[in-house]
């Protein structure tokens, strides 16, 4: 496979704002499906968590998590060299009466650990992925010197989101996550017939999302998601030069 600088070729995807899922609140997507019904609380989003309707798998074309499997992304980050190792476990953790999966994400700045954190996925009856929450820990000259950012759903607050899609549509906007002032992550599909090209391989009808957090204005992320694959490229487009691309998947 030739290897690339993360290439994408922009292409015209057919959609409008007809295609915003039901169950919005101020134009976010916080509720798509019967299983994510929200309510108003006092932050105006309290998604309703039924365990039964979640299933043991996370199958979702664009974000599947097969236990045994990593995913690999190496690229820069201003001067440094980045490279993000993501294993899916055959771990599980119960938050909020759901047994979510439990994915390590290891970032090596310059090949040293400087982040290690451990997040918790679990996939609805109508395939879309929720975010329950991190433990997240910062490393230092191999010392950990901070769990900054670490949330779990269903305590102090915070409450889970969205990560992906069942049936994503271009003007969908939704809550990734929701802890305020700490996890404000959201993301809106920007597009559904991508081209991508990475180390890994070439990718065409890859969905595009645009990914920002209201706590963090002035930054801006693109990324891509091929089908069948999950994840292939991130890229800072405001406030950043960030990038990373998808350059190997290893399964045990």
């Amino acid at each position: 496979m030739n290897e690339t600088e993360g290439e994408v070729t922009e292409g015209v995807t057919e959609g409008t704002d007809e295609g915003v899922t039901e169950g919005t609140t101020e134009g976010v997507t916080e509720g798509v499906t019967e299983e994510g019904v929200e309510t108003e609380g006092e932050s105006g989003y309290n998604p309703v968590i039924n365990p039964d309707d979640f299933v043991e798998i996370i199958d979702n074309p664009y974000f599947p998590l097969t236990p045994g499997t990593t995913f690999v992304y190496e690229g820069e980050s201003e001067d440094e060299t980045i490279r993000d190792e993501v294993f899916v476990t055959n771990e599980n953790r119960l938050v909020m009466g759901v047994n979510t999966i439990v994915v390590r994400d290891r970032v090596f700045e310059d090949g040293e650990l400087t982040e290690e954190t451990f997040d918790w996925y679990a996939q609805d009856r109508d395939g879309n992925v929720w975010y329950f929450g991190e433990d997240s820990r910062e490393y230092e000259d191999g010392k950990l010197i901070s769990t900054e950012g670490s949330w779990e759903a269903g305590v102090d607050g915070a409450q889970p989101g969205i990560l992906m899609e069942g049936n994503p549509q271009v003007g969908d906007t939704y809550r990734q996550e929701y802890l305020a002032g700490e996890a404000e992550d959201m993301a809106e599909v920007i597009a559904l017939n991508e081209s991508v090209s990475v180390a890994y391989g070439s990718f065409k009808d890859c969905l595009k999302t645009k990914e920002w957090t209201p706590l963090e204005p002035g930054i801006e992320e693109n990324k891509y998601y091929a089908a069948g694959t999950g994840p292939v490229l991130e890229m800072t487009v405001k406030g950043g030069s960030e990038k990373l691309e998808l350059v190997d998947i290893i399964t045990e």
